[in-house]
């Protein structure tokens, strides 16, 4: 016969140290856990927030298995739906949106549900791993293998956002199903926390042996970062089935405490789930109210626009595009920045930064650093190389890589001198090339330079005999 566990959780939402007002909302029971992270500002990101999770805890029941995350997507899509309503009825709204991160719990796995950035761990004998991917653009890069974790916590785009819950239908979130065993230890939290705070610092505070203690720590880690967003923290371990634990009602926290859905052309007032009757739980899903059948109708037919809605409707977009072209181009900048390779400048060879290509009419790179050393004297590998670019992971191993080169074309220069001295020589008396370069001109990847030295090249260029020169 299969275990069943119990949840026992702490949680914890406040507005940080410098947002003027709380825009996370959360709810926590004995079968949810959730987080929605309001954005959009004036755009009433708290309201977008109190609309996820007014739907969510309405949905709060026993489920199991693939139902879980069928009943929690339904409740986000209807979430969805609502926001959309609430924009159409009052243009003002037009931009906000939500993050939501939650999990339906049947005793013996988690049916995840998740959108945007913010996130759920999951703490295993004593092993930190997370449950969520982050929609966001920062992650898309480091998924691409274009920057690092730790470039991405300083990344000027990271609160960029690709997918939220903002009344578009194309967002859809993501869903997986994940068992549970007695002693793990579940986070959920909004960026106030995992966007400042690192995952081994997580890690090593989520480890106290008391959910207390341990949520306390986390909200003064964020502080300590600078609390510079809303935080909101959900702590829950998963003990043996407790009929006390099973039978705690639904809590909700943050902003959807306090803010009221307003009443609009589509629905009627919903209050929120602190004010709703108890009874309601019982509905697996709320019912959007409208007050006539016309209104119904219009809910799923095309609307009119004015000229004016037309117009800020095209703005909105062109923002959008401007938007996503400036963090391209701005992410584009930062990678070309990072790249440098030793090529051809004129007659001469150059350590460039950027990367030796043209878009179409702008060059993609720029002379960092000129070398008196001429292409046409190099040995003929090496100046084949450098025709084609030898790519170089900073200026100081491109230095490096001129010394290598500027070895191989002093023993050209060395190799013609001879030559020219042999042609004065008798018969019997051949000339002898001089000795080839140093062996220490080809340095292997894994050669590690003193401290005190220049740091060696990668360009692992061959060693130079005398025919090879030109």
């Amino acid at each position: 016969m299969t275990m069943t566990f119990s949840l026992n959780t702490r949680s914890h939402s406040e507005i940080g140290l410098v947002r003027k007002n709380n825009q996370d909302s959360g709810y926590v029971s004995a079968t949810m856990l959730a987080v929605a992270d309001g954005m959009g500002g004036a755009a009433a990101g708290d309201l977008a927030s109190t609309v996820a999770i007014d739907h969510i805890s309405a949905a709060d029941a026993h489920r199991e298995g693939e139902d879980m995350l069928t009943t929690l997507a339904g409740a986000v899509a209807a979430a969805n739906d609502d926001l959309a309503d609430l924009v159409a009825w009052d243009a003002s709204l037009d931009g906000m949106g939500t993050t939501f991160c939650g999990a339906m719990f049947s005793g013996t796995q988690l049916g995840l549900v998740h959108i945007g950035d913010s996130r759920a761990y999951l703490l295993r004998n004593g092993q930190l791993s997370r449950l969520t991917h982050d929609h966001s653009w920062v992650q898309s890069l480091i998924d691409e293998g274009r920057i690092t974790p730790q470039e991405a916590a300083v990344h000027p785009h990271r609160s960029l956002l690709l997918k939220v819950l903002n009344g578009q239908a194309q967002h859809s979130p993501d869903a997986s199903l994940v068992d549970v065993r007695r002693g793990d230890r579940l986070l959920f939290c909004s960026d106030g926390l995992c966007g400042l705070v690192d995952d081994e610092t997580i890690k090593r505070l989520l480890t106290r042996p008391d959910p207390n203690e341990a949520l306390s720590r986390l909200v003064d880690a964020a502080h300590r970062a600078g609390g510079k967003d809303n935080i909101t923290i959900i702590v829950s371990d998963v003990v043996a089935q407790d009929d006390e634990l099973d039978a705690v009602e639904g809590t909700v926290i943050g902003a959807a405490a306090t803010t009221r859905i307003p009443r609009h052309e589509s629905t009627t007032e919903i209050p929120t789930t602190s004010e709703r009757p108890a009874h309601a739980a019982d509905h697996p899903s709320r019912q959007v109210l409208f007050d006539s059948e016309a209104e119904e109708s219009m809910r799923y037919a095309p609307i009119a626009k004015s000229a004016r809605q037309r117009f800020r409707s095209w703005l909105v977009v062109l923002v959008c595009i401007a938007a996503v072209l400036v963090a391209t181009i701005l992410g584009a900048r930062a990678y070309l920045r990072s790249q440098y390779y030793v090529g051809t400048s004129g007659e001469n060879v150059a350590i460039y930064q950027g990367v030796p290509e043209k878009l179409l009419w702008m060059d993609l790179h720029s002379v960092v650093e000129d070398s008196d050393i001429r292409v046409a004297d190099l040995p003929r590998d090496y100046r084949n190389r450098v025709e084609s670019s030898i790519q170089v992971p900073s200026v100081e191993s491109g230095r490096a890589t001129l010394g290598e080169l500027r070895i191989g074309e002093q023993y050209c220069r060395a190799v013609r001198d001879q030559r020219a001295r042999s042609t004065n020589m008798t018969p019997s008396a051949p000339a002898t090339p001089p000795a080839s370069p140093s062996a220490s001109a080809t340095v292997a990847p894994s050669a590690a330079p003193s401290a005190s030295s220049t740091p060696t090249s990668e360009a692992q260029l061959p060693q130079v005999q005398a025919g090879d020169c030109p």
